[in-house]
């Protein structure tokens, strides 16, 4: 038994999900989803996730709120993603928030959500020393698992035309994700290895190559990312790499490919990686926009939530209920 309870961080409370939470009122109810973080550990649910023998999906979010959402639209999984909390923070995604910053947005996400997270969590901050303390946070704060990517700190966006995409050398990013997967007290936490060959310019060879070595050396799942509109790099990978381990993917650039083509692929997991916090930036510049125009909320106000949606959203009934229940009458 004790080596059992060993592994099981501090804050239990928060990796076991509340299965029997209270039925959400007043939103439209999403069907049930059968998520397996309603029976276990979040790190387990995701591990379960990542080697599901059916796609999966993980949605962005990028703050409670929409850590909170994406788990009443029935999402199983959160992609707390790098450019979409940088870009919350009004900085831009090269590092420029620094890993204790991202910490604390993730401690809110996981206090708000029983879904597992998956963080991305760039190059993990610094060299192997740097991200395998990483890993210890994380776990801290009861996140499920961290993807890092094999390019060199500080990092640039995948996804930015016309600059450089330096790699960082393929055997001392395999060494930092063998230091992390040592470092974890969980047996469940997944180390997933993002691998940026295609974006840096290479060919397939090379994005074999890594994805082979990361995978040796203990990565529990593959992100292959391509940032070409059409879907032939990672059709390539998938049919060469043969399934030897799970493989994640991001369709933002090749979003036209059906969702069924991943499935003949034998994709483990999809990862929808930025489309909340884009979503955000437009429904927030039209408010802005007609409010400053017409000096009025009269066109306004039916296209926004209501400030009560807001309350139910932050939990507020359930504050009322425990102020009964602990203060004085």
């Amino acid at each position: 038994m004790n080596s059992i309870l060993r592994f099981i961080p501090r804050n239990i409370p928060r990796l076991v999900s509340r299965a029997y939470a209270t039925t959400i009122q007043e939103a439209a109810e999403p069907t049930p989803t059968p998520c397996a973080s309603f029976y276990c550990h979040k790190t387990t649910a995701l591990r379960r996730m990542l080697t599901s023998d059916k796609l999966e999906f993980l949605m962005e979010a990028h703050n409670g709120l929409s850590a909170k959402i994406v788990e009443e639209a029935g999402f199983c999984g959160i992609w707390a993603s790098g450019l979409s909390m940088s870009a919350q923070l009004g900085v831009r995604d090269h590092n420029e928030a620094s890993w204790t910053q991202v910490l604390e947005i993730l401690e809110f996400m996981s206090d708000a959500s029983d879904r597992p997270i998956l963080v991305d969590a760039d190059t993990g901050y610094g060299n192997f020393n740097n991200a395998r303390r990483l890993v210890r946070k994380l776990e801290d704060r009861g996140i499920a698992g961290v993807c890092m990517e094999d390019k060199t700190f500080p990092k640039t966006n995948s996804l930015l035309e016309g600059v450089k995409q330096p790699l960082a050398d393929p055997e001392e990013f395999a060494l930092k994700i063998k230091a992390c997967k040592e470092a974890q007290r969980d047996p469940d936490f997944s180390v997933v290895a993002r691998v940026e060959a295609f974006i840096a310019g290479y060919g397939l060879e090379e994005a074999l190559k890594r994805a082979d070595q990361y995978h040796k050396a203990g990565a529990d799942a593959i992100l292959m990312h391509s940032k070409r509109s059409d879907h032939s790099e990672i059709e390539a990978f998938v049919t060469n790499w043969s399934n030897q381990s799970p493989v994640v993917i991001v369709p933002t650039k090749y979003y036209k490919t059906p969702t069924e083509q991943f499935r003949k692929w034998g994709i483990s997991t999809v990862i929808w990686a930025n489309h909340n916090l884009r979503s955000c930036i437009t429904a927030m510049q039209n408010v802005c926009k007609t409010i400053k125009e017409e000096e009025s909320l009269v066109n306004v106000e039916s296209k926004v939530a209501p400030v009560k949606e807001v309350f139910r959203l932050q939990n507020e009934d359930q504050l009322l209920k425990d102020e009964e229940k602990f203060l004085p009458n």
